[in-house]
């Protein structure tokens, strides 16, 4: 069953966020330090005051509600997204997903520039994860990415498509890809801005890794030591980390905004990437649907079911790369190739984890020149 959805969130939620941005008691930090111990305070104190004095909810509603926005009931779960059908003689339908700490809000700068060219565009299909955004949140285990890989299909067909092209970065490329390696009669094609971390391909007894996927590697589990902190919690103890994240703005503000500064290409100022608003509208997103663990679990699920090919596993419909220069480690070509039926690469000149947020016109270029070879 699919409805027509409006949001329209309650006024009492806003105004008991900025009561509570205004009661935030704020830790010291060592002077002159930045980012380098987390979320810089300065920062995280301007864009706060921001926040409560000057940020908008209304305009990041309107911009929703500009657009179709539909709520789906599949296999018992509540499923947002936004659907805009191309305007081009030929429109290929395409599923975007998001990633964390993102939502769907970052794809909709994408919508003009793939929905309104006159000869080629795409029947977009933007949905939220469950746990993410207005979609429900899963209170059972087993919500990991093949799950939602399933939901997606089912989403696509009652949409009457048939067959359709996918696209994620972050978690959305380790539910694309499932969606790829169990579909692939009705898949035309994938198109990835990431490689999940956790994927592995098939490899015979005794084969042996090339030097340069071993020095991979080695750089991955460096950087994991550095950064990756907060994918351990939420793997391990999400619930713990939860409880202040959920009850306290600048907790949450703080939690989602050091990854949008360490992941993407600012050159120095987070604001060269993303607006105060644009950050205020992802972050008061997570807020006001109450959702920062909800959406922290799917890491500890797909911990449990990896991307892990097994013998026969391969992605074998044709498969579109864009490398971001700031994204997180991606593994060398070669690798990728053993499992993902690899048709197109391009190396990007800028942008970073967030491609279609920072870099729209790039990212949709991409898309426009991978997919319009395919149909």
């Amino acid at each position: 069953m699919i409805k027509p959805f409006v949001v329209n969130v309650p006024q009492d939620i806003l105004d008991d966020l900025k009561t509570r941005i205004g009661s935030t008691r704020w830790p010291d930090a060592i002077t002159g330090s930045g980012w380098d111990y987390g979320a810089d305070l300065s920062y995280m104190k301007e864009l706060t005051a921001y926040w409560q004095h000057s940020f908008d909810w209304r305009k990041v509603e309107a911009e929703i509600n500009s657009y179709p926005n539909f709520m789906a009931e599949i296999d018992g779960q509540q499923i947002h997204f936004m659907h805009i059908k191309g305007k081009g003689e030929r429109s290929v339908p395409l599923i975007i997903t998001h990633g964390w700490p993102g939502s769907f809000l970052e794809m909709i700068k994408l919508i003009p520039l793939l929905t309104e060219d006159p000869d080629f565009s795409f029947d977009l299909v933007i949905p939220s994860i469950p746990g993410f955004g207005f979609s429900g949140k899963i209170t059972a285990p087993g919500c990991n990415s093949e799950y939602v890989a399933g939901l997606w299909h089912q989403l696509m067909t009652e949409l009457g498509y048939q067959r359709y092209g996918l696209q994620g970065g972050d978690i959305g490329a380790g539910v694309s890809s499932w969606t790829a390696l169990k579909y692939p009669s009705h898949i035309i094609g994938l198109h990835l801005n990431y490689i999940p971390g956790s994927y592995q391909p098939y490899l015979a007894d005794g084969e042996q890794l090339a030097e340069e996927v071993l020095a991979f590697k080695q750089y991955a589990a460096g950087w994991s030591a550095r950064e990756g902190a907060y994918a351990y919690l939420h793997a391990t103890k999400p619930l713990t980390a939860a409880y202040g994240l959920n009850d306290s703005p600048a907790g949450l503000c703080a939690w989602i905004l050091e990854k949008f500064n360490s992941w993407s290409d600012h050159r120095g100022n987070i604001e060269n990437s993303f607006t105060k608003d644009e950050l205020l509208a992802n972050i008061s997103m997570y807020w006001i649907t109450q959702t920062i663990h909800s959406s922290m679990r799917i890491y500890n699920e797909n911990s449990k079911h990896p991307l892990v090919f097994k013998k026969d596993d391969y992605i074998s419909v044709p498969v579109g790369f864009a490398e971001f220069p700031m994204e997180l480690p991606t593994p060398p070509r070669s690798y990728i190739e053993k499992g993902f039926n690899i048709r197109h690469w391009t190396k990007m000149p800028a942008g970073g984890h967030f491609a279609a947020a920072e870099q729209p016109a790039l990212l949709a270029k991409d898309l426009i020149n991978f997919y319009s070879k395919l149909v």
